[in-house]
């Protein structure tokens, strides 16, 4: 069974900060819980996405249990939007679709996940009993540490 996991941020700052930000492979361990013993492990000779990008990854997500994960950008749309399509991975179905709206405050972030486990019934068992709130934890992880980055508390 497919689920989305739907999220939204205001960043106050400027779409080609965000975009720079959000675009780079190299910042995607910041917004991850280190918890996930996430590493980048492609070399990649771009500071930026680009359609067609091949990352791998490293990650944990469960009992330390460490799991390749490779993603392509199959779609990049300058300073408004990319996707990241899991090729391999510990899902059955990921498509992380990310959208940039500028607006009088600065940029809003969406994000909007669509994805499968595996394994039939015991994926959904599964998904009920943590992947569904573990998914939250990682996105509410990132929304604080990208709170920290561009909303600062002004005093």
């Amino acid at each position: 069974m497919k689920h989305q996991l739907y999220k939204e941020q205001q960043l106050h700052c400027d779409i080609e900060t965000a975009w720079n930000f959000f675009s780079s492979p190299k910042n995607l361990s910041k917004i991850t819980p280190n918890d996930m013993r996430f590493t980048v492990r492609s070399d990649y000779n771009s500071e930026q996405i680009v359609e067609g990008m091949i990352i791998d990854y490293t990650v944990s997500p469960v009992l330390k249990v460490p799991l390749n994960w490779r993603t392509r950008i199959t779609q990049v749309e300058l300073n408004r939007s990319f996707t990241d399509f899991q090729e391999r991975g510990p899902y059955k179905y990921w498509n992380h679709f990310h959208e940039f709206i500028p607006n009088n405050e600065g940029v809003l972030v969406k994000d909007t996940v669509d994805y499968e486990l595996p394994l039939g019934v015991l994926g959904e068992i599964s998904h009920r009993a943590f992947v569904k709130r573990k998914l939250a934890d990682i996105f509410n992880f990132r929304y604080g540490v990208l709170e920290k980055l561009f909303n600062p508390i002004k005093k």
